[in-house]
């Protein structure tokens, strides 16, 4: 489906008017034991948008994609994906629905090539049963040719034709988090999480990942939430920053906006921005 077709939910307005939202948490309340790791969270995300979560170490960032994907349920509030309330949904069927995550580490299959690990992300979409794989049939073999194409094709956006077939655990850091980039893609994506995508990355690979990453929001259409602490890329690439501080959302809106407001200099980006 074209992301441009989806039904998307209609907000109450802000300061900007109302705003159209894919996918959405709605005052989420996030608890362990005594500790409460979101309060009150209200963020979504509009179709084409890239949204910037960023915050201090245990803000609540990666707790916050836990909930829009499924993995954590908020005690109080809920999760609304294209109109839907999501917030009782297991974690595939949000996934199958079209929420794909990353996560800060790579959790690749090291001894499988880069296609065999991109092709993991079509599982989903495959219809033919292992026993109809095994017996060949001709519509299985139509099926394994068709998410192979899609595969390569994921291949050739990120550039990594040249590796396609080496193994994931051979390859550099930089490298697997694009294959991980990759498989996310192969999941045909509505909404698109991504959890750290450059953690650990040096200065290149940071600009060749803000490159793709711009262009699935660009090209593909597909709306993207980014947790970043690299504050030069998410300045660069963000349409909307959202700042959390222990568990609560302080600011929310474009870059430059963030950048001027005294409580996230405050809490997160020093006096010297």
């Amino acid at each position: 489906m074209n992301m441009h077709d989806s039904p998307v939910q209609e907000v109450g307005g802000d300061a900007a008017g109302s705003r159209r939202y894919i996918l959405e948490a709605r005052a989420a309340t996030l608890q362990f034991g005594g500790v409460k790791a979101l309060k009150d969270v209200s963020i979504g995300v509009g179709a084409g948008e890239l949204v910037a979560l960023i915050g201090p170490n245990g803000a609540g960032k990666s707790s916050f994609l836990n909930v829009l994907s499924g993995f954590y349920r908020p005690q109080i509030g809920q999760v609304c994906y294209q109109g839907e309330d999501i917030s009782g949904w297991p974690v595939h069927r949000i996934a199958a629905a079209g929420v794909a995550r990353t996560f800060q580490g790579t959790h690749l299959l090291p001894h499988m090539s880069v296609l065999d690990n991109i092709l993991l992300g079509r599982y989903s979409h495959m219809r033919t049963s292992l026993l109809q794989a095994f017996a060949w049939y001709p519509f299985a073999v139509r099926e394994e040719v068709a998410h192979r194409k899609t595969a390569e094709e994921i291949i050739d956006f990120l550039e990594i034709e040249h590796i396609r077939h080496q193994p994931v655990g051979t390859l550099g850091y930089g490298m697997r988090k694009r294959v991980d980039l990759g498989r996310a893609l192969a999941m045909e994506p509505q909404v698109l999480l991504l959890d750290e995508p450059m953690a650990g990355m040096n200065s290149e690979e940071k600009e060749d990942l803000a490159r793709f990453i711009l262009d699935i929001r660009e090209f593909k259409k597909t709306p993207v939430v980014l947790v970043e602490h690299d504050m030069g890329v998410v300045m660069d690439i963000a349409d909307r920053v959202v700042v959390l501080n222990f568990g609560s959302m302080i600011a929310d809106g474009t870059p430059a906006q963030v950048q001027q407001d005294p409580g996230v200099i405050a809490a997160y980006l020093g006096s010297s921005h």
